[in-house]
């Protein structure tokens, strides 16, 4: 199967979520839903020190830290909210020749942590990576990021090491980064986990109402 970039201008749409293309004129939603210290603190966008309070710096540093033209960048909405904005996430580093697809550059509000929405994005993002001819999906997260990697084990994800400072944190201490991995011949099980699991927390928010 040969192995096409996904249009970056496909919305994929799950029952909670929806991802559509991020826009630079979102960002101002944006920057209201994830310009909080504490999506900082685990290591995305650079770290603490990279935190910027006001609009115009983290505008600043969004222009530079999402992959615009490289990747697929998309805004995360909350499909029952009207399509606010929750986040964002990113479908990059595309090797096409060898199969391979990061997906990364993810944070949420903290209002969305320990909901469905990070599995439901996941799932899609995968799908539509492997919908495409892709080998091999990368995650990763900075090793001090605990949060961030036992969502990542959750998917069903592999790990495959530690990479040793593979990059300076904005404060200039090194980041060493933990590496993870879903393959084609996995995906078909790890996709039934994750709709098991989405599948579980519907039931639970339709008993609650």
């Amino acid at each position: 199967m040969t192995t096409t970039r996904p249009d970056p201008a496909r919305t994929l749409d799950g029952e909670t979520v929806r991802l559509r293309a991020l826009r630079h004129q979102d960002l101002p939603e944006l920057f209201a839903a994830i310009g909080h210290p504490a999506v900082f603190a685990g290591g995305w966008g650079g770290g603490p020190a990279a935190y910027r309070p006001d609009l115009d710096s983290w505008r600043e540093l969004m222009e530079r830290y999402l992959q615009w033209d490289a990747g697929n960048v998309y805004a995360v909405c909350l499909r029952s909210d009207g399509d606010r904005i929750v986040g964002t996430s990113t479908l990059g580093d595309f090797d096409l020749e060898n199969g391979s697809a990061h997906i990364g550059w993810t944070a949420y509000a903290p209002e969305v942590w320990g909901t469905r929405v990070n599995a439901e994005a996941k799932r899609l993002l995968l799908g539509i990576a492997f919908e495409h001819g892709f080998e091999r999906v990368r995650l990763q997260a900075d090793v001090l990021n605990s949060r961030s990697r036992a969502a990542i084990e959750r998917l069903g994800a592999r790990a495959e090491g530690i990479l040793r400072h593979t990059q300076r944190r904005a404060d200039g201490s090194w980041r060493d980064t933990a590496v993870y991995s879903v393959l084609r011949e996995e995906w078909p099980e790890v996709r039934e986990r994750l709709d098991a699991r989405l599948a579980s927390s519907l039931d639970r928010e339709d008993a609650r109402s």
